[in-house]
């Protein structure tokens, strides 16, 4: 069987720890094995308060039944394809773009190579994207001195963002 990416957004108002996620990591594990729901990794940003998670699922409609089985909220969810630089490096900034109309990442990619001296300008590189099916959404992820590097970098390359921000990142592998 074909197994799906799914990416899941969440936002919190109290602040969580790597603990915490871990937690909910394991507190669902049966309920995630019955759907067939595989967690891979999730970025929970710096401040706690903001967590991008992935899963390998049938198909977004598994990972949406089996959080709100065990009770967990989201703010969105939605299936789309990883994309990965051809050199892998770590990565520990997060881009999130919206588009009100569908774009190709071709064409995001296009702008970001057209304006590569902003990358190295300011020590960010490219690690890999997350891209939704409706082609509205995408999640970047760079390796940068910080958030506030990436955001300057990508502001002088033109490049469309609706948030930027520092995370730590936790795997199916630690859990």
């Amino acid at each position: 069987m074909t197994m799906t990416h799914v990416f899941v957004e969440r936002t919190f108002e109290l602040p969580l720890t790597q603990r915490d996620v871990l937690a909910l990591a394991e507190a669902a594990g049966e309920c995630m094995l019955m759907h067939r729901v595989e967690w891979q990794e999730s970025l929970l940003a710096s401040d706690g308060q903001r967590m991008f998670c992935h899963f390998v699922a049938p198909d977004a409609e598994s990972v949406r039944t089996a959080f709100r089985q065990v009770g967990e909220r989201f703010n969105a969810l939605w299936a789309g394809s990883l994309h990965q630089a051809p050199e892998l490096c770590p990565a520990n900034v997060v881009v999130e773009r919206s588009f009100p109309e569908p774009v190709t990442l071709e064409a995001i990619q296009a702008i970001e190579d057209g304006h590569a001296w902003c990358l190295e300008a300011h020590r960010v590189r490219f690690s890999r994207t997350a891209f939704s099916l409706d082609r509205c959404r995408m999640i970047c992820l760079y390796d940068a001195p910080d958030a506030e590097s990436v955001r300057l970098a990508q502001r002088e390359a033109g490049m469309p963002l609706e948030r930027v921000w520092a995370f730590q990142q936790l795997s199916a592998a630690e859990s």
